[in-house]
């Protein structure tokens, strides 16, 4: 009897899309995501091409003739008191990141610890924990952050002053967030698991329940950095940031002292507003993109 021949297995393998692949694929799925990434990319760039470009001591009072409107010379204008606003921008931006990161990373750092400790120790230590944050939460950060900064001496103010003072209270939400999720986590079937094999406390916090909370933990970082720029920036626009350094809210305060708009000066306090918006605009938006990566809930299918 003669064999019948069997057609041949389709040996062809589906190539699985890279990490870039998928990255850039999920990008056009979170638009808030994408759109906030290419704002803060585009500034980013401008901020390295000018600090590259011009000189930065450009940025600081009698470095260039005063009120010159937008020119080839000076693309953005210079202001009264003879900075060139191109370089006065580029600076700033970059001052800015340095309150917002700093601030920002100091105060997740804070919370997360706080947050781990309290939920995942529980008893007295979370009570203690717990109640600090609720007693603290309710106080105007506002109002303590422009009495500190009010305090102190123009001359002592420094970008690292400046951060240090929008950090003081900004570790309470971090905290509350990630004390929540730790308590929903713990209570999973993979932490028990890895209980009863013998994990000490420490694997189980950095090897079981850390990496599943990171997309939280971005979240959070983001949320602070927002935070911490709006508050450099309101601090600064009411002149209790340093006022000799370029910041975005410094160039608007300064601006105004001089009745920009009435003297027809336009161009020196329209600038650091539409940059501040930029900012903020892109730092609302990734955080929006971060929720829907960091809960399931709302993650939208491919």
């Amino acid at each position: 009897m003669a064999s019948i021949a069997l057609p041949a297995a389709n040996e062809e393998t589906i190539e699985q899309p890279g990490r870039v692949s998928l990255f850039f694929r999920y990008l056009r799925r979170n638009k808030s995501l994408a759109i906030g990434l290419f704002i803060l990319l585009l500034l980013v760039i401008f901020t390295i091409l000018g600090l590259l470009l011009i000189d930065p001591k450009a940025a600081y009072p009698l470095a260039v003739p005063t009120k010159k409107p937008p020119s080839l010379q000076y693309p953005l204008g210079t202001d009264f008191f003879g900075r060139n606003l191109l370089a006065a921008m580029a600076v700033g931006m970059w001052q800015t990141a340095v309150i917002g990161v700093l601030a920002g990373g100091i105060g997740t750092l804070i919370g997360v610890v706080l947050g781990f400790i309290s939920a995942y120790f529980g008893g007295w230590i979370d009570s203690t924990i717990r109640s600090i944050c609720q007693i603290l939460t309710p106080i105007p950060v506002l109002l303590i952050q422009v009495v500190v900064a009010g305090s102190l001496d123009k001359r002592d103010v420094t970008i690292i002053t400046m951060a240090l003072i929008v950090v003081m209270l900004a570790w309470m939400g971090p905290t509350l967030v990630i004390r929540a999720q730790v308590l929903t986590m713990k209570e999973r079937q993979f932490v028990s698991v890895a209980k009863l094999s013998g994990v000490s406390d420490l694997g189980i916090i950095f090897k079981e329940i850390l990496p599943n909370l990171l997309p939280f933990i971005a979240a959070a970082f983001v949320g602070q950095v927002f935070a911490a720029v709006f508050a450099s920036f309101y601090l600064a626009v009411l002149g209790l940031g340093p006022l000799r350094e370029p910041l975005l809210g410094n160039i608007i305060w300064s601006a105004q002292t001089q009745g920009a708009f009435f003297n027809g000066w336009w161009w020196w306090p329209i600038e650091p507003a539409v940059a501040m918006i930029l900012i903020l605009g892109s730092l609302a938006l990734v955080i929006m993109g971060l929720d829907e990566l960091a809960n399931p809930r709302v993650r939208r299918s491919e």
